[in-house]
């Protein structure tokens, strides 16, 4: 049996018509199969109760740099390509920075944030490590052209993450744990990639005693990589949905490897659903 297929049945079961789930894309290149199946595990689980869960349609769209109408646009006729459903409307995260402000200014309270001007460049040779001696800037929080870091303690996965941005943007960290807090989510499906940023979520809940946030069911599934081994992007390549979807195929690939780490037959979403159903009855 796939490693991932037992975790997944443990999911499901734990769901119930009082819970809540979400898609959260981010429109900043076009989705890709590895977003499809991140969908439809989502799917799957608020729809195995008799009456299903509520899938919330979350647009991840602080970006403003790397956001596109064509990208937005992607994402919805995405999700009709593969017929799942979800809860209307979508919640856009740009109508909703407010919060997300009102969250940094608890951290902010609490002394657990440092203003940083290192860039990217200045980081490299750390490897990803943010070195302690960079907190002493002898920076405010209130001068321009800053990020906020949130101080992390030693040995942290994501260690001083960002969480404002120098353009004053509120980062993924703090946007996705405040809507997840928000909106009630009970539960989370993510690829194995964002077990850090699940750690780093977390770690605010438990800094703002925001215990209904660690009371969130959180899994991680595969990622599905490219030929080289590495996991997927954002493209109008062979594995963007879109790309399918122009060249006049449905998304039964899709149902087909996500059935292989189920250990489910199935070739829609549906069918994977009855299956799913067969095999914990």
């Amino acid at each position: 049996m796939n490693a991932f297929a037992p975790l997944f049945y443990e999911f499901v079961r734990s769901v119930n018509p009082a819970s809540r789930l979400r898609f959260a894309p981010t429109p900043s290149g076009f989705l890709h199969l590895g977003n499809a199946l991140n969908f439809t595990l989502n799917w799957l689980a608020a729809n195995y109760c008799s009456t299903p869960a509520k899938i919330q349609l979350r647009i991840d769209d602080l970006d403003n740099d790397r956001k596109r109408p064509e990208y937005l646009d992607d994402i919805f006729e995405s999700l009709h390509w593969l017929q799942l459903d979800w809860e209307a409307p979508p919640v856009l995260q740009s109508e909703h920075t407010d919060r997300y402000s009102a969250v940094l200014a608890q951290l902010r309270a609490k002394n657990l944030l440092f203003a940083c001007r290192k860039s990217r460049r200045d980081l490299e040779p750390f490897d990803g490590h943010y070195p302690p001696e960079f907190r002493q800037q002898n920076l405010s929080l209130d001068d321009p052209d800053v990020a906020w870091r949130l101080q992390t303690p030693p040995d942290f996965p994501l260690p001083d993450v960002v969480l404002r941005r120098r353009d004053g943007i509120p980062a993924y960290q703090v946007a996705s744990f405040s809507d997840d807090l928000h909106f009630g989510i009970t539960h989370v499906i993510r690829g194995l990639d964002l077990e850090d940023s699940t750690r780093v979520q977390r770690y605010l809940a438990e800094q703002l005693s925001a215990d209904n946030f660690l009371k969130i069911n959180f899994l991680h599934h595969p990622l599905l990589l490219d030929e080289s081994g590495e996991k997927l992007s954002k493209s109008a390549g062979a594995t963007a949905m879109k790309t399918l979807r122009e060249a006049g195929k449905g998304p039964e690939k899709v149902f087909q490897i996500l059935g292989k780490w189920l250990d489910l037959p199935g070739d829609s979403a549906q069918s994977l659903l009855e299956s799913l159903h067969r095999k914990l009855a």
